[in-house]
């Protein structure tokens, strides 16, 4: 039977999130995803999280921003990709991502360039935007919103910190709109204290020792987020409804080893008790069954163009490879039941680390067996 490939799972999708365990590909399927559905003539953004610039070697640029950055055709060209439409790729950077929230959501510029240039924002944005589940779906947000993509491609964190990328809208909200936030907020509360007579002294011997007016800086810090309530819960209601949308799709991306399995697993079960869509299971780096037979008496065949200790080489490493191979197979059939899915998509170990476009390639016949968008 022909692999139908990810063609099917993916068809009449506009957001594509990419989720798994740490270490299995997702950076790289998520690459040939984006390439394979740009190839058959979509306008493509693919977006990584990944600090570690594997997306801008595999498509051989030298550095990818914080803005989608259109991929040269050409760059394919030679490798047997025919581009019919365009591929764009972006590195998330959390904290500028942040900071433009800031400035869409705040109610007027002086309020924005308040918050932007507050010591304790800074600092805390920081923290803040290092949780890279609400900065990537804040830019995806955005990007979805512009209408200028035909597909969006997310490259997740791993699993179970991409559980926190689905949490993160309510978390947030849930701390701008908490207890603690109004406790501070309120003329009786924590900042009429932090403003009695003592503490009051204690801070303004740190402002004249040091510069820093903590206290002002604490009051600018919370006004201000007091007035970004309103905008950080319509962008959490409309970040939810996009992952939830019938148009958005989640891709599980794993591996054949056991922890990676469990991921996978664990993961899927997330996403049902949460209503999100599941579109379909790729597994990478499955060793291939096709080494049958008895290994001895294949190695026996040689005999006589290799020297004896190597046949016993030969022999050893055939059983090794079978038993992998077994191994694999059985954690397939595992995923397949578990995740109630029928058909997955089998990316075989490919000689080497994907690294390049070449390695894209290879990827890319995977995905999309029936569909290559190859040239003649």
């Amino acid at each position: 039977m022909t692999p139908t490939g990810i063609a099917p799972r993916v068809e009449g999708k506009r957001v594509v999130i990419c989720a798994g365990s740490g270490g299995v590909g997702k950076t790289t399927t998520s690459a040939a995803l984006a390439m394979g559905l740009a190839a058959e003539g979509l306008k493509v953004a693919v977006v990584t999280i990944d600090p570690a610039r594997r997306l801008a070697d595999s498509l051989g640029l030298e550095e990818l921003g914080n803005e989608p950055h259109l991929v040269d055709p050409g760059r394919f060209a030679g490798h047997g990709i025919e581009m019919r439409g365009e591929l764009w790729a972006m590195m998330l950077d959390a904290k500028r991502t942040f900071d433009e929230l800031i400035d869409r959501l705040a109610p007027d510029a002086a309020t924005r360039d308040e918050v932007l240039a507050n010591r304790i924002y800074q600092e805390l944005s920081g923290a803040v935007a290092g949780s890279q589940e609400f900065t990537a779906i804040a830019k995806l947000y955005d990007l979805d919103r512009s209408g200028e993509f035909d597909v969006l491609v997310l490259d997740t964190p791993p699993s179970r910190n991409a559980l926190d990328f689905l949490d993160a809208p309510d978390r947030l909200t849930g701390f701008l709109e908490g207890r603690a936030l109004k406790v501070f907020l309120a003329p009786t509360g924590l900042a009429a204290k932090v403003m009695g007579r003592g503490t009051g002294v204690v801070f303004g011997v740190l402002s004249r020792v040091t510069g820093v007016d903590l206290m002002h800086d604490l009051s600018v810090f919370f006004r201000s987020l007091g007035g970004l309530v309103d905008g950080f819960r319509e962008r959490a209601a409309g970040v939810k409804e996009l992952l939830a949308d019938p148009a958005t799709t989640f891709l599980i991306v794993t591996s054949p080893e056991r922890e990676p399995v469990e991921e996978a697993i664990f993961f899927r079960g997330k996403l049902r008790e949460a209503g999100m869509p599941f579109g379909g299971l790729i597994v990478n780096r499955v060793q291939s069954d096709a080494v049958a037979g008895d290994p001895d008496e294949a190695a026996a065949a040689l005999d006589g163009s290799l020297p004896e200790e190597l046949l016993a080489k030969v022999a050893e490493t055939l059983r090794e490879l079978q038993v992998l191979a077994a191994r694999d197979r059985a954690s397939v059939e595992r995923l397949m039941a578990e995740l109630g899915e029928d058909d997955p998509v089998i990316v075989p170990l490919l000689d080497g680390d994907v690294h390049d476009v070449d390695g894209l390639v290879r990827v890319h016949e995977h995905l999309f067996p029936a569909s290559r968008g190859l040239t003649p």
